[in-house]
């Protein structure tokens, strides 16, 4: 009953990798709108969404790391 339990809230805690997803999705996808809009402004908008990426890239090894800790160590 306790490893059913485990495994069930490791799978809760790994859904936020969706929500990454897609945030790294809507990062990429701002990216070709804003350069299609202006693309003299390429350089510096694509320093913008490497950060918008890494932090989204952050939340998402945070929710794995939820769930590892959830699967393991509980």
């Amino acid at each position: 009953m306790l490893e059913g339990a485990k495994l069930i809230g490791a799978g809760a805690a790994t859904i936020a990798l969706a929500g990454a997803a897609i945030g790294i999705g809507n990062v990429f996808s701002s990216l070709i709108h804003a350069v299609a809009r202006n693309p003299s402004l390429a350089k510096q908008l694509f320093g913008y969404a490497i950060l918008g990426f890494a932090l989204t890239e952050a939340i998402a090894l945070f929710a794995l790391m939820m769930g590892f800790l959830i699967l393991f160590v509980f």
